[in-house]
């Protein structure tokens, strides 16, 4: 009987609970966001606007220099594009640890990580890339704007849910259990 020929070697040096397709979801994530921040950065010159829904939603190309929602977009300090990089790298280093040390990942919490994993992964991209972030999903009503934000970032909220999901099942499965 003949095994795949990268199958075993690989499966034995990665914890049993991480598997291809957490791969696979990074991956796509950081290809479609990447390639929708290239198509924004090509087509829309920064700060201008397509009207997607009207009075909803605007595709305008903005620069984050910042961290998520903004925060400290305004802020001009000196290494602030290496500093910003730094802190997204840590965070991204921290995820990981937790991914591979925390053997008792449900599927939600699976799917989380590794769409919160593939979010970071693009967003890092653009850092170390670019020096920033390109947002481009602009929702409002009226004259009230949410930050805007883009693939990556949505990907990081949905990963968020899922954990959270994790967390609510885990937690009723374990008090039905005890009872």
């Amino acid at each position: 009987m003949m095994s795949h020929p990268i199958g075993p070697s690989i499966g034995k040096s990665w914890p049993g609970h991480i598997r291809w397709s957490t791969f696979i979801v990074t991956g796509s994530i950081v290809g479609l966001d990447q390639l929708c921040k290239a198509l924004v950065r090509q087509l829309i010159p920064l700060h201008d606007s397509i009207t997607l829904i009207p009075g909803l939603v605007n595709i305008t190309h903005v620069q984050n220099t910042g961290a998520a929602f903004g925060i400290l977009n305004a802020a001009d300090f000196p290494f602030k594009p290496v500093v910003m990089t730094g802190i997204a790298l840590l965070a991204l280093v921290i995820l990981g640890v937790y991914a591979v040390r925390t053997s008792s990942h449900g599927t939600w919490a699976r799917i989380g990580l590794a769409l919160i994993f593939g979010g970071a992964l693009g967003n890092m991209a653009d850092r170390l890339m670019i020096g920033h972030v390109v947002d481009f999903v602009d929702v409002y009503w009226g004259t009230y704007h949410f930050w805007a934000f883009n693939v990556a970032d949505s990907m990081i909220t949905i990963g968020a849910i899922c954990l959270l999901i994790d967390t609510v099942r885990t937690e009723v499965h374990d008090v039905s259990n005890t009872a």
